[in-house]
This record gives C-alpha cells, sequence and structure tokens, in this order.
C-alpha cells in the first residue's frame, strides 16, 4: 500500500492547531498532503466520513514481559493489544527476565518487534545494572542499540547519588529518566492508599508522603544536573503541584497520568478485587479530579496505560498477596472517551495531544502530528461507537482490567503505521 487517501475525516492536529474536515494524501509511508477536496484517487481511498483522523497514540508505558516471562504477554501480543486499542507506538519498560540492561537484550526486543511488524517498539534501557539500585547500567551501548530512555520502573531509585549520576549520564545521550517515584521506607507493606478506606478494610496503607517525597527529590536533583526528567504514573494533586513548581523554575521535567488514576479512586477496592490493585495505588476523589483537571488544562504530557499484565492465577488470590498492576492497551482510548470526553470534563484536542504529541515529546521520538513530511502514523476514532469491555476478546493474554463490563461510548476503530493498516473494526 505505496500511495493511500484517507478521505473526508474530522482531523484533530493539536500541534498543527487543525480540527476541521480533511483529505491526508500518504505515499512510502510518510504524509503527503493534507487538505480539504484532495482529487488525486490512489489505488487505495479510505473513506473516514463522520470519523476522527488523530496522529498516532503512543503509549509510552508499557510491560512486554518478553523475555522471560511470556505466560504473562508476549511482543507479538502486546503488539497486537496494542495496534487494537489505537497505538501506533509502544516504549517497552526494562523490567524483563533478563532485565534490558545492555546491548544484547534491547536488540532482542528491537529484532522481534520488527519480525512482528505492527506498532513501533521503543526500547527503555535500566538505569542500573539488574534493577538493583546500586550500578549505573551501561546507558550509552543501550543509547547505541535503539533505547530511547531508561528507567527502573517498577521500582524505585532509593540511592539519590545514582539518580542524580543517571540523569548526568542520559543527559550526555539526549535521552530522559523515566522515574517511579515510591520512598520503600514510607510505603512499607503498604498494599492501598493510606486513608479511610484502607483503614476501614484493615489493609496497610500506602501514604500519598511516598510518591510525594520522591518527586521532590527528583526535581531538585534535575535542576541541579540539567537533565532530562520524567514522572511517571503521578497520582497525586500535591505532586501535580510540586512539578508547576518545578516547571516556574525552569526545569525541563514532563509527566504523565494513568487511565486508571484518572477514573478510579480508592472506593473502588472495597471488594478486595486485585484487578483494582496498582502501584502507585489508586488515591482520593481530590487527587483524581487534580489529575483530571491538570490533563484538560494542558499541563500532562501524556497518558501512558502502565499496562502490566499478570497471569490470572497470579491475581486470583486474596488482596495482599496479589501482584500490582492492571492492563491498559485495550482499554485506554475508550475509557478516556467516555469517561472524561463524552461528560465535558476534557476536550478531546487535550485528550489527542496528551496520547500524541505529548509522549512524542517527552521521549523525543517522530510523530504527534499530522503535516506534510510526518510519519503516516495516525488512529481512527468512533465517538458514536458503544461496546462492552469483554476481556475474554483482548488481544493480549492477559486479562486483569478493571473496567470489565464497562459500557462505554467511543471507540478506536482503526490504526495506521507508516502508511499501512495494522488493525481495522469499523
Amino acid at each position: 500500500m505505496d500511495r493511500l487517501l484517507l478521505r473526508g475525516a474530522r482531523v484533530v492536529d493539536p500541534a498543527s492547531g487543525l480540527d476541521g474536515v480533511r483529505d491526508v494524501l500518504v505515499a512510502g509511508g510518510r504524509i503527503v498532503s493534507v487538505a480539504a477536496g484532495i482529487t488525486e484517487r490512489p489505488p487505495v481511498t479510505i473513506d473516514l466520513d463522520g470519523l476522527v483522523l488523530a496522529p498516532g497514540f503512543i503509549d509510552m508505558h508499557v510491560h512486554l514481559r518478553e523475555p522471560g516471562q511470556e505466560h504473562k504477554e508476549t511482543i507479538a501480543s502486546g503488539c497486537a493489544a496494542a495496534a487494537a486499542g489505537g497505538f501506533t507506538a509502544i516504549a517497552s519498560m526494562a523490567n524483563t527476565e533478563p532485565v534490558n540492561d545492555c546491548r544484547a537484550v534491547t536488540e532482542m526486543i528491537l529484532a522481534e518487534a520488527r519480525r512482528h511488524g505492527s506498532v513501533r517498539v521503543y526500547p527503555v534501557g535500566a538505569v542500573s545494572k539488574g534493577l538493583e539500585g546500586r550500578e549505573l547500567a551501561p546507558i550509552g551501548e543501550m543509547v547505541e542499540a535503539g533505547a530511547v530512555a531508561v528507567s527502573d520502573d517498577g521500582r524505585p531509585i532509593e540511592d539519590a547519588s545514582l539518580m542524580r549520576r543517571a540523569l548526568q549520564y542520559a543527559r550526555l545521550f539526549g535521552i530522559p529518566v523515566l522515574a517511579h517515584e515510591e520512598d520503600p521506607s514510607l510505603v512499607g507493606d503498604g498494599v492501598a492508599h493510606e486513608g479511610p478506606v484502607a483503614a476501614r478494610l484493615g489493609l496497610p496503607g500506602w501514604p500519598a508522603a511516598a510518591e510525594d517525597s520522591m518527586i521532590a527529590r527528583d526535581l531538585l536533583l534535575a535542576e541541579d544536573v540539567g537533565g532530562r526528567l520524567h514522572i511517571q504514573h503521578v497520582t497525586t494533586g500535591r505532586g501535580l503541584e510540586l512539578i508547576r513548581w518545578s516547571r516556574a523554575r525552569g526545569v525541563p521535567v514532563t509527566c504523565e497520568v494513568t487511565p486508571h488514576h484518572l477514573t478510579l479512586t480508592d472506593e473502588a477496592i472495597e471488594g478486595f478485587g486485585t484487578n483494582y490493585k496498582m502501584n502507585p495505588p489508586l488515591r482520593t476523589e481530590e487527587d483524581r479530579r487534580a489529575l483530571v483537571g491538570a490533563l484538560a488544562g494542558g499541563e500532562v504530557d501524556a497518558v501512558a496505560t502502565d499496562h502490566a499484565p499478570h497471569h490470572r492465577d497470579e491475581k486470583a488470590v486474596e488482596f495482599r498477596q496479589a501482584p500490582f498492576g492492571v492492563v491498559g492497551l485495550e482499554t485506554a482510548v475508550p475509557v478516556l472517551l467516555d469517561r472524561l470526553v463524552r461528560t465535558g470534563e476534557v476536550p478531546l484536542p487535550a485528550l489527542v495531544a496528551a496520547l500524541s504529541t505529548g509522549p512524542a515529546r517527552a521521549l523525543g521520538v517522530a510523530g504527534g502530528r499530522i503535516a506534510p513530511g510526518e510519519p503516516a502514523d495516525f488512529t481512527v476514532l468512533d465517538l458514536e461507537r458503544e461496546r462492552t469491555v469483554e476481556a475474554a476478546g483482548f488481544r493480549s493474554r492477559a486479562s486483569n482490567t478493571p473496567f470489565e463490563g464497562w459500557s462505554l461510548t467511543g471507540w478506536p476503530v482503526m490504526t495506521v503505521v507508516a502508511g499501512r493498516v495494522i488493525h481495522d473494526s469499523r
């Protein structure tokens, strides 16, 4: 499919300030023209009348599990899930087995992604060898192999000196450090947000200060050494205030929020459902509203799923014993369209920006804009499509979703990567 015309869609491209009906002509995997009434008729024309055409969505926080935990997810199944969920690119975290802390693992991930040829995969290398938080991983060789960022996600970097050096080294290679903010000395054995709900259920509490204090530390370190810091899965209003304060001082910090923290609170754990057990935990309604307000106001750079597949047997245990994490690639977009855009809480262009332009800039990768010369990566949305979330139909190998049974209006219906349709459910 060398030349392709996408005709008559409502093109929403915040990076170009465009929100209107346009045709988009593609050739050689790149955008050739964006205009009303393109007269050329290439061999393939797709009519998108009544649908929204957005820059390809990028999920900058995904756990693909391969190598080492293929019973949970593989690169192939994770990419298929991403394509079905409207994502054209994903960033894969380093906590595989073995850990992605060297050139060989980075190259293996990229080779496997190319073999399955669907969405773009951007490997994220580890900050520390083995994610042990003691010695820096060889950041330079991982970047040479194709890593776009470094992170010990799943674990915090407890050693402030190591974090400082990570920011310094990452700066040399022009990549960001993606920070999982958690002070283990404050979390202890906490499994749920510290508050009335956890107390009522008799669950060990996880204080918000465990996240906020680490955000504050890393913001100061980034200001000190000038590195690019990206705060992962922010969950508290106070964390957002700290980021605003740091930005006002000129620190180029970016941040992300997740669909589950935008739509759920700690009240959801009342039934001890393990698919509501996340890291960081679900917070209060006040925190949730702060996240939604920041997203609507353009203060949040990215919405990222933190897609964390687990086998059903691992989640079918008592709440305290269950692993943290939920899947999100196939539910993120409809959950956000239904619960935030349709309700008027978040404008559609703001959501599109946080799913495309923002993550592209935070990671320093191509995409996020519909303009001549840009990669022909698109996500097509049907804002009127009604469906119910059924985990049994997921492309992912995992089904640990908190959104099972939710009736949602507004779904991704087509995904295009480099001018090639890789998913079409119109």
